[in-house]
């Protein structure tokens, strides 16, 4: 089998590594994608549910700190997003990576500002749909992620996606060294994507308690929220996540479940989790490979390191050296 380890998106963006930063809100800033993108990553800034300026404000920050390309996470869902779109393209944003909805009433005028569209996806069916509809690469993110996922694992969904399209496919879920990004590869994928390792490199902007408890987690010290109504997300185990499950089973087994108010439950706790540190009651949304993560380094030195792990695995030459 011959490793190809770069495609021509990443080849047209002038990536040193292929290895993008997942899309983040609250913790994914413009100081930490700019770190990304300077080292010769992909940086993404998380948006979420922001106002169009307060992304305005992210990407010359960004701008500010690197020249070379990065890109913006939209959320497809969030009432902000013809804002958010028109700030996108006046600030000649290279990529916009795409998660809650269908990009393509967007895609005219995005690929006319010429900007490359990822939309992350869970499952086989919605990458071909994403394919047909004309979007220039699928992420394929499996369950072992941080935030909010779908229901298959990275082993099982990258393989199969990779099948079904002729788009590059870059893989995330339970990536967070040069195994990952190697194995990733070996799946067929033409990237790989991090989000929880690079929360706690120097560049980081995320509170330190976060840092802290990414730093102490053990394998089995995520959770999964949401999972009987249907909006799964992972974080870290604390107060807050325990009371959410318990809280969802119990108003499921009422006569008349009240959805809104277990969705109130986790109202504003993302940015009590990254900006406060609230340790009971944050949200640390962060993926299963945050057991694996033991150290603080600046962004450079972890794709650097990651890239020579990753390259020696493959057996390929290391062209970044």
């Amino acid at each position: 089998m011959t490793v190809k380890t770069t495609n021509p998106i990443f080849e047209k963006l002038g990536m040193k590594y292929p290895i993008v930063e997942g899309g983040m809100t609250w913790a994914g800033t413009g100081v930490l994608a700019a770190a990304v993108s300077e080292a010769g990553g992909l940086g993404i800034i998380g948006t979420g549910y922001w106002h169009g300026e307060d992304v305005r404000r992210e990407i010359k920050r960004a701008k500010a700190l690197t020249d070379k390309p990065f890109g913006v996470n939209v959320m497809l869902l969030s009432r902000h997003i013809r804002e958010v779109f028109d700030v996108i393209i006046e600030e000649k944003v290279a990529v916009v990576a795409t998660g809650a909805g269908d990009p393509s009433p967007f895609l005219d005028e995005l690929h006319a500002a010429g900007i490359i569209v990822m939309p992350v996806v869970p499952s086989v069916s919605l990458a071909k749909m994403m394919e047909k509809k004309g979007v220039d690469a699928v992420v394929a993110e499996g369950m072992e992620s941080g935030g909010h996922i779908g229901m298959l694992t990275t082993m099982a969904l990258v393989p199969q996606v990779v099948d079904a399209v002729d788009i590059p496919v870059i893989a995330a879920g339970g990536i967070g060294d040069g195994r990952g990004v190697a194995a990733a590869f070996m799946l067929g994928a033409a990237g790989a994507q991090m989000g929880t390792r690079f929360l706690t490199a120097a560049e980081s902007e995320v509170h330190p308690n976060f840092k802290a408890k990414i730093l102490k987690a053990k394998d089995i010290d995520t959770i999964v929220t949401g999972n009987l109504l249907g909006n799964r997300a992972r974080v870290l185990k604390n107060k807050m996540a325990k009371s959410f499950v318990k809280n969802e089973v119990n108003e499921l087994q009422k006569e008349k479940p009240d959805a809104e108010a277990i969705e109130k439950l986790e109202s504003g706790t993302l940015k009590r989790a990254v900006q406060e540190g609230d340790k009971d009651g944050g949200a640390f949304m962060a993926g299963q490979i945050s057991g694996l993560i033991h150290d603080e380094k600046p962004v450079a030195e972890i794709l650097e390191d990651i890239w020579a792990q990753a390259t020696d695995l493959m057996g390929v030459v290391n062209t970044t050296k």
